[in-house]
């Protein structure tokens, strides 16, 4: 079993070196959606996992150990269903004006932001035809370049969590770190998950998030009430999905990256009932920004000696991104009607 040492110092997937991370959303006025930008400006090597019926993605095919690119720029998650997927238009924008990207010519300025993106299902928060397009990716980096390494990240009802609902509640923008140590070395895993899917993420009987058994440190404040909550009967939503982004600043391969996104998948089946439906469309980004050697551990598997220590920082990235899943829809506040954790149980958050 791997046992965390403890969250990072913002437990946010900004504790990850080389990662920023910035937002940026409308509500009010017919608006109640956004975008957030994990940016990588030094590159990380990069795979993705995609699960359930409904997705929509971009780049996720470059995303293939077997194919040619290594390393991303930065992944955009993005409110606006594929609408939404415009807001990647501005972050490659917004890196082609710095000259990050995979070099395509003699010239420094000659390259092409390589930006994944994926996208969740918001329209009805919003007025028909108010959705996430390029400036929203733009000023998503801007906020991301201006906090810098290390920020902390918000939470709740900001970036693609905007307009997220997961089951009867509002969902919402989560995020959470962990320090675990992996083949005698000591690798910082941050996750950063838009929650918003067609299961619930709280027994409704109890108000104890599935996913509570993942804290770390205290980190959820819960006075879990016991008791079913005050809101009416579901109306089930159509069409959802939730996203996010896995980071680790261990030096691995795009297949070692592409386990760590599977593995970070199994936190959806922990926080959500149901998970991966047909009407979702889940998909979780892994990121290595390589500022830690993975550390070789026991010889095992024929003299595999990286499996070990592997196999600590997928079990870190499955709960990890289960706390910022839970993290996500404590976070959230009412938005266009829809209730909140903090509205249904009362007084549950300390």
């Amino acid at each position: 079993m791997t046992v965390p040492l403890a969250p990072g110092p913002r437990n946010a997937i900004t504790d990850v070196a080389g990662v920023l991370v910035g937002a940026h959303q409308r509500i009010g006025a017919g608006w109640a959606t956004g975008t957030s930008v994990v940016l990588v400006p030094g590159g990380a090597v990069a795979s993705v996992d995609q699960r359930g019926g409904a997705p929509g993605t971009r780049e996720t095919d470059l995303l293939e150990p077997s194919n040619l690119v290594q390393q991303v720029h930065a992944v955009c998650l993005s409110g606006g269903s594929a609408y939404g997927l415009a807001a990647a238009d501005g972050v490659m924008r917004w890196l082609g004006e710095r000259s990050i990207g995979f070099p395509v010519g003699t010239q420094p300025h000659e390259v092409v932001p390589i930006v994944p993106a994926a996208v969740l299902f918001d329209l009805p928060r919003s007025t028909w035809g108010n959705r996430p397009d390029a400036t929203f990716g733009y000023a998503a980096c801007e906020a991301a370049w201006a906090a810098g390494e290390g920020a902390a990240v918000d939470e709740g009802c900001v970036g693609a969590g905007t307009g997220a609902r997961v089951g009867s509640l509002k969902g919402g923008l989560g995020t959470a770190s962990a320090v675990v140590e992996a083949g005698g070395r000591a690798v910082t895993v941050g996750a950063l998950a838009a929650v918003n899917a067609l299961g619930e993420a709280v027994d409704p009987g109890t108000g104890r998030p599935w996913a509570a058994d993942a804290e770390l440190a205290g980190e959820f404040r819960l006075r879990v009430p016991g008791r079913p909550g005050n809101w009416p009967e579901a109306v089930a939503s159509p069409l959802n999905t939730t996203i996010g982004v896995v980071a680790v600043d261990a030096a691995l391969s795009k297949a070692e990256c592409r386990r760590v996104a599977v593995c970070a998948q199994d936190a959806l089946a922990r926080a959500l009932r149901p998970a991966h439906s047909m009407f979702d469309g889940d998909t979780v980004f892994a990121l290595a920004t390589g500022r830690t050697e993975l550390g070789g551990g026991d010889a095992v598997l024929g003299g595999a000696g990286r499996a070990a220590p592997l196999d600590a920082v997928c079990a870190a990235a499955a709960d990890v991104f289960a706390r910022a899943l839970v993290r996500g829809v404590l976070a959230a506040h009412s938005v266009a009607g829809l209730p909140a954790y903090r509205d249904v149980w009362p007084g549950a958050l300390g």
